[in-house]
């Protein structure tokens, strides 16, 4: 299989970028305008895309998300809806990776093995489940690697050093280091602890490390192009889909994302612009 996830992360860094993660919680604020805004999300300028995973209990998620995740599910949106809309992506020729983003409960329901040969066979190139411990994800982590998919770790601020050697020892795709103590959502600025975890995690890995939670201004992204190789973007985005009619929704995503994506220019690539700043 194609390591579209690795492909992405190199050729933002070629051309002197970091790379650009929106997460879409599939459903909303229909499967058909969620899927449409994925790939819209792609033509303003995203590497790749999280398509969320509704779930009942979102334990990580702030108020933006986890509204947009209970709007999802009231629509019936399941696991196998998730798989079908990364189905209808390809489809359609979408060629950014994607990732699914969810909890484990759904995917233990619909069987590991099952569930990663159906997710890898409908395009999807990795995993992040929020609740999925180091300690219990070996047998996931072997499943969709077998599969050809990555098993994406979130680390926190308050990881301890074993825990982010022992995450980094079993990661591909790439790191999620979370910049919040707390749950997702729109923040005034990103927390400079966070440049502190990535220069950890490299310490374990030669993976990619991407931010999330709070990121939500083009100001963040150049923050966080600083140090890291990515950024991740959610809450935002999830309320830049409810700004509006749902017919437009795909088009406010490019729009939103298009802006974001000018702040991704590395430090070094940004000096040579004119009025940069």
């Amino acid at each position: 299989m194609i390591d579209r996830v690795r492909q992405a992360f190199e050729r933002a860094r070629s051309n002197g970028r970091i790379a650009l993660v929106p997460f879409i919680t599939v459903g909303h604020p229909t499967v058909d305008a969620s899927i449409a805004a994925a790939s819209a999300v792609v033509s303003g300028g995203a590497d790749i895309v999280e398509l969320g995973v509704p779930f009942s209990d979102p334990l990580a998620e702030g108020p933006t998300i986890q509204k947009s995740s209970f709007h999802a599910l009231k629509q019936g949106v399941t696991l196998e809806t998730c798989i079908g809309a990364a189905r209808r992506l390809r489809k359609d020729g979408l060629d950014a990776p994607l990732i699914l983003m969810g909890y484990y409960n759904p995917i233990i329901s619909f069987g590991a093995r099952e569930f990663c040969r159906e997710a890898a066979g409908a395009g999807v190139d990795g995993l992040i489940v929020v609740d999925l411990p180091v300690e219990e994800a070996e047998p996931l982590r072997r499943e969709a690697n077998e599969a050809g998919m990555s098993l994406i770790p979130l680390l926190a601020l308050t990881s301890s050093t074993g825990r982010i050697a022992a995450a980094c020892g079993q990661a591909s795709g790439f790191v999620y280091c979370v910049s919040v103590l707390g749950t997702t959502g729109a923040r005034a600025a990103v927390s400079l602890r966070v440049r502190g975890l990535v220069e950890n995690v490299r310490r374990h890995t030669s993976l990619p490390t991407a931010v999330g939670f709070g990121i939500s201004h083009v100001a963040h992204v150049e923050q966080v192009a600083e140090f890291a190789d990515g950024a991740a973007v959610g809450s935002a985005l999830v309320e830049c889909l409810d700004a509006g009619p749902v017919k437009s929704a795909p088009e406010r995503a490019y729009e939103f994302v298009k802006g974001l994506a000018a702040g991704t220019l590395l430090p070094g690539s940004r000096k040579n612009l004119p009025n940069a700043h």
